[in-house]
């Protein structure tokens, strides 16, 4: 079974998780915020917030991305991935931005998350 395509949108979920990652680490050096605390200015905080939400969502893409990938067909997978990476990077640019401006990018991984575990159900009951 061939599982390239999800394999590389396996790193590119990890890439936007290490993206939000370092816009955290710069945050809480522009801000001054000494670790381990979790506390400062709103920039340090809308930076920590988006890199704690990522980390949430990353197994609600990476279960099913495998899932789809392996039982519907790897292109599917694959789509699904790369359709929760835009959502992230849009959320995380709203966010950074002003957190009102969230939503649209939230929707969108959401959405792709959903996509991924429906599509490993079908996959299954295909099986």
């Amino acid at each position: 079974m061939n599982v390239l395509l999800s394999a590389w949108a396996t790193l590119a979920v990890l890439g936007v998780y290490f993206w939000t990652w370092a816009n955290a680490a710069r945050a809480r050096m522009r801000y001054q915020v000494p670790a381990p605390s979790m506390d400062g200015p709103e920039g340090f905080l809308r930076s920590h917030r988006v890199l704690m939400n990522t980390l949430e969502q990353l197994p609600l893409v990476l279960g099913p991305m495998w899932l789809c990938a392996l039982f519907l067909g790897d292109l599917w997978g694959a789509a699904g991935a790369m359709l929760w990476c835009l959502g992230r990077i849009l959320y995380a640019l709203g966010y950074y931005r002003d957190p009102a401006r969230r939503e649209a990018g939230f929707i969108l991984g959401m959405l792709a998350s959903a996509a991924l575990v429906c599509g490993a159900v079908v996959g299954l009951l295909l099986r």
